[in-house]
């Protein structure tokens, strides 16, 4: 069938379809870049909300050295996010970093949970939104073309 024999509802539908698979993929991996550098930088600057937690959580480093630190992976991560070609990079320091985002809800669940397991204060439910950053890094990832296909430059 042709797509002018189509109602005017399934045109569209074909049509906001075919725009979204073109403009998706670049919205999903520069939002996930943008979200990284934005808190990252906050915590290079001291001004994260997360601060408290993370020095609550890593005790054992020096909050005034690890946070900066943190804040350049996190940074550097979403510089990644947002160059193609540097993309396998920021979604391997991604998957180092990660991890660690849910360290409180096993070290502080007090910090984590009204009740556990489902009844999540605010830190609980910032901690638990790393699943869907997780999830739309999955999504970039799979959408990398493999090493050995990739062309040379």
């Amino acid at each position: 069938m042709k797509i002018r024999q189509l109602s005017p509802i399934k045109r569209f539908d074909i049509k906001l379809i075919a725009f979204l698979n073109r403009v998706s993929l670049p919205a999903l991996r520069i939002s996930l870049g943008v979200i990284f550098i934005w808190f990252g930088l906050l915590k290079v600057f001291g001004d994260s909300p997360a601060n408290d937690l993370i020095t609550k959580t890593v005790y054992w480093f020096n909050p005034d050295v690890f946070i900066p630190i943190l804040g350049i992976w996190e940074a550097a991560i979403g510089i990644c996010l947002l160059f193609p070609f540097f993309n396998r990079l920021g979604l391997f320091l991604l998957a180092l970093q990660m991890p660690g985002t849910f360290l409180p809800l096993i070290l502080l669940p007090e910090v984590c949970f009204i009740s556990f397991p489902f009844n999540l204060t605010l830190e609980g439910q910032y901690i638990v939104k790393n699943l869907v950053l997780i999830g739309a890094a999955m999504v970039v990832g799979s959408r990398l073309t493999p090493i050995m296909n990739e062309k040379k430059r």
